[in-house]
Formats: C-alpha cells, structure tokens, sequence
C-alpha cells in the first residue's frame, strides 16, 4: 500500500490546531522526507513537552516519524527493522515481564527499563520479539 492509499495523519485529531512553535522546530530537524524519532524526543526536552505533543504535530503537518528507536516502524522500505533476538537472559527476561500491562509492555517502560539497566533499546526490543511480547502505547502516539 502505497503513503496517498492511506488516511490522513492528520485524521487522528479533528479540531485540532497546529502549536506552531513545535511545527517550527519539527520542520527545521526533517530529515529523508520525515521526523526520526530520536529528534522528535529531543524536541520534546527541548520544549518541555510530552513526546505525544510532537507525535500529534507531525501528524497534523503530514510529517511522518522515521527511524523507531525501537526499530518497529520508518524504515523505508521494509518498515520495522528489528527482528527476534538469538535469545534472551533469564534477568532481561524477568525484567521485561515485570514491565508489562495487560500482556503487553508500553513503549515509555522499554525506554526506562533501557535507561535502568543501561542497554540500547533496540535489544530490549528485540529480545520482545523472541519472547512474542507485543510492544505498546508508541508515546509519539504512532501505535
């Protein structure tokens, strides 16, 4: 399915308006046609913002996020980049099942639990892929 076979970004919020002062930044920091994710969380810091804040202005300027620092998704062509781990520790194991909601664990606790236990998060990610533990609540609002 091609970009134009898909709804509006933008659709995701009717009656909302555009915070020009994130629009600003978000257009200055594109980059391959998108908003990588890293940038879009440093304007957020920047901004003293939520993430979910510049998630929702690029979807209202049709700006798409690129490059997933979890590797799930804008990575052109293929989409998601991260695959199944070779295979995971019993203590990485036991601190993702200690992170989840409802079966699934939340885009924010990959980022903490990376930060705790001071990995990248692509392999906290990954190693959700073996365990076939479904990644949730993307906190740029993407998924």
């Amino acid at each position: 399915m091609t970009r134009k076979d898909k709804k509006s970004y933008a659709q995701k919020y009717p009656n909302s308006k555009v915070d020009e002062r994130i629009a600003q930044a978000i257009r200055f920091q594109l980059l391959e046609g998108g908003l990588f994710c890293a940038i879009a969380f440093k304007i957020a810091r920047d901004l003293s913002i939520p993430p979910r804040e510049v998630g929702k202005t690029a979807d209202l300027l049709e700006i798409p996020i690129l490059k997933c620092q979890l590797g799930l998704m804008g990575y052109p062509p293929q989409g998601k980049i991260v695959k199944p781990a070779e295979s995971v520790t019993p203590a990485l194991e036991e601190a993702i099942q200690k992170e989840l909601v409802d079966g699934r664990i939340p885009c924010a606790n990959i980022f903490s639990l990376a930060d705790r236990l001071r990995i990248p998060k692509m392999v906290i990610s990954s190693a959700c892929e073996k365990l076939k533990i479904k990644i949730s609540s993307c906190q740029l609002g993407m998924f």
